[in-house]
């Protein structure tokens, strides 16, 4: 016998790896599988139970309390005698068994065989074969037949036939029994042959069955493996409540969201997240409108429900997407739609307006224009400029790069701008200051687009708070917002400001005070934001001056 076959004892072998193929993928894996499989430890403490019923039942039919003329013709001794060694061996077997010692094929194979000897004995002090005890035998075979191999089964049957015979022969030598008895002797064989195919067949059906069991359960094993797996990696956050509102599933983007780190099992939904219980009992019905956002800590949460079947104790999947996510979705849509308008802009108007601008350059090359005519020139040179102007802040916004988050440290980040920007700007050293709060603050954010927000910002600050003659003081300062662990950053000036009546409409497109501006870079700043997960906010300093806020929500 093959040591594997003991590797995992009280147990059935385990079946396949998920990540082998669930069906055996030759003989001699198939032969493992079969060898593991059959006969289990389970079985053996089933056939054990029926061994010491036979001896209990064996006892009572040769006990001394039963009537005499059921008796006559018995040897009680002899029956008696190989009762005691029989109890004492299926005792013995009950140790082996507890011990797991010797293997289990080894096991069946000497509780069989001891079984048809002793049976056989017992037919033999009970009066023969026609005593009726050889069905006894039969019952053997059948269970080693169960047990074991097709093969195996027939041997029992063949070692329970010659029993019967060799009993036959000594009764018929020793004057016991008359020559016709062997008919029944026969008879009895074929009994334990039929037995045995019998057996055989069944044994088949159920080691098919459970192999086709152990395979479907491999495969729904992998399935639900997958499943998890796809569950686990969402970005969606996922929640499975049962009927009593006991949370059964909950993914990892969902456990970010409602800050567990670690969830208990069969833990109440009220112990998880109590706003995310009141919630669903809001909205339990299947009518009930699913609206609604909830703040769990810093997260705004937009949950919806799913019920699992019709009744309530079928329990509910809640869905649960962060709030900022769906509003960068938006913007990412609403952006998308606008560069494929802005192409279409660029397509039809720069072209026109490079023909135009064209035929003015040329007509302001020809002899004897008058004053009046030259001034009409350079009104059509600077209103072209200012439509190709306007067309390059929007091409500007639609031909942005596509979000591209990286971690990022805003002061040594904010350093290397502030230089930058007084180079091409031609800013004194006084006129643009950065101010930070230690320790050092880093966000997650596409430095790109912090760029292009940042600049028009200062920009914005230079055409609006400065003068040829007075350039605007610029202030940058890096902090966390009050009350709350988010980076901020704000861009100030000492301009005029906005007037009230304004400030509600800085960050609408082409929205300007100037004649000369586009009224895109606040817009342009706002939605580059937003996509980035920042709020960009406006305030009136005092007792002059514009304060642009940008506040890192993630």
């Amino acid at each position: 016998m093959s040591s594997d076959q003991d590797q995992d004892p009280g147990a059935p072998s385990p079946s396949p790896s998920p990540k082998t193929s669930p069906r055996p993928a030759g003989p001699s894996e198939r032969e493992r599988w079969k060898r593991g499989r059959f006969p289990t430890w389970e079985s053996l403490r089933w056939l054990f139970l029926f061994r010491l019923l036979m001896v209990v039942v064996l006892v009572l039919v040769f006990s001394p309390a039963v009537s005499d003329p059921l008796l006559a013709g018995v040897d009680v001794d002899l029956a008696w005698r190989v009762l005691v060694v029989y109890a004492i061996l299926v005792l013995a077997s009950g140790i082996n068994l507890y011990a797991q010692w010797p293997s289990r094929h080894s096991q069946v194979h000497l509780a069989i065989f001891v079984d048809i000897i002793t049976f056989t004995l017992v037919m033999h002090a009970g009066g023969g074969v026609g005593s009726g005890l050889g069905v006894l035998l039969a019952v053997a075979v059948a269970a080693g037949a169960l047990l074991m191999e097709g093969r195996l089964s027939l041997l029992f049957a063949s070692f329970a036939a010659l029993a019967v015979i060799t009993q036959q022969t000594y009764a018929l030598l020793t004057g016991e029994a008359t020559s016709a008895s062997y008919t029944q002797a026969g008879i009895l064989g074929v009994v334990f042959f039929a037995v045995a195919l019998l057996a055989h067949v069944l044994y088949r059906r159920v080691r098919l069955a459970e192999e086709l069991a152990a395979r479907r359960k491999v495969d729904i094993d992998d399935l639900s493996k997958l499943n998890e797996f796809i569950i686990q990696d969402m970005a969606i956050g996922v929640v499975v409540v049962d009927g009593e509102r006991k949370v059964k599933l909950m993914n990892q983007a969902a456990r970010d969201m409602v800050n567990v780190p670690v969830l208990a099992p069969e833990a109440p939904l009220r112990e998880v997240c109590a706003d995310l219980e009141d919630w669903l009992l809001d909205h339990i019905r299947p009518t009930a409108p699913q609206v609604g956002v909830i703040r769990i800590g810093n997260r705004e949460l937009k949950p919806a429900r799913q019920l699992l079947g019709d009744y309530r104790a079928a329990g509910v999947m809640l869905y649960l997407r962060d709030n900022q996510e769906l509003i960068k979705e938006a913007q990412q849509i609403k952006l998308a739609s606008l560069g494929t308008l802005t192409a279409s802009i660029a397509h039809n108007i720069r072209n026109p307006l490079s023909a135009i601008s064209h035929a003015g350059q040329l007509l302001g090359e020809a002899k004897g224009l008058s004053p009046d005519d030259r001034h009409l020139l350079d009104i059509i040179r600077r209103n072209c400029g200012r439509i190709d102007e306007i067309v390059r802040s929007v091409l500007q916004l639609s031909r942005r790069h596509q979000l591209d988050p990286q971690l990022t440290e805003l002061v040594a980040w904010l350093e290397e701008f502030c230089d930058e920007f007084r180079e091409s700007h031609g800013l004194p050293a006084g006129h643009l200051l950065l101010e930070f709060e230690p320790p050092p603050i880093c966000v997650e954010v596409d430095p790109r687009h912090l760029h292009q927000i940042v600049s028009n910002l200062c920009e914005n600050a230079v055409i609006h708070a400065g003068s040829p003659d007075h350039p605007a003081h610029i202030q940058v300062r890096v902090g966390r917002a009050e009350g709350q662990d988010r980076a901020r950053i704000e861009v100030s000036d000492d301009g005029p400001g906005v007037d009230q009546d304004s400030a509600g409409d800085i960050f609408n497109p082409f929205f300007t005070t100037k004649s000369s501006g586009t009224g895109l870079g606040l817009y342009i700043a706002r939605e580059l934001a937003e996509t980035n997960g920042i709020r960009l906010e406006y305030r009136r300093e005092r007792p002059r001056g514009s304060c642009f806020r940008l506040v890192f929500t993630a």
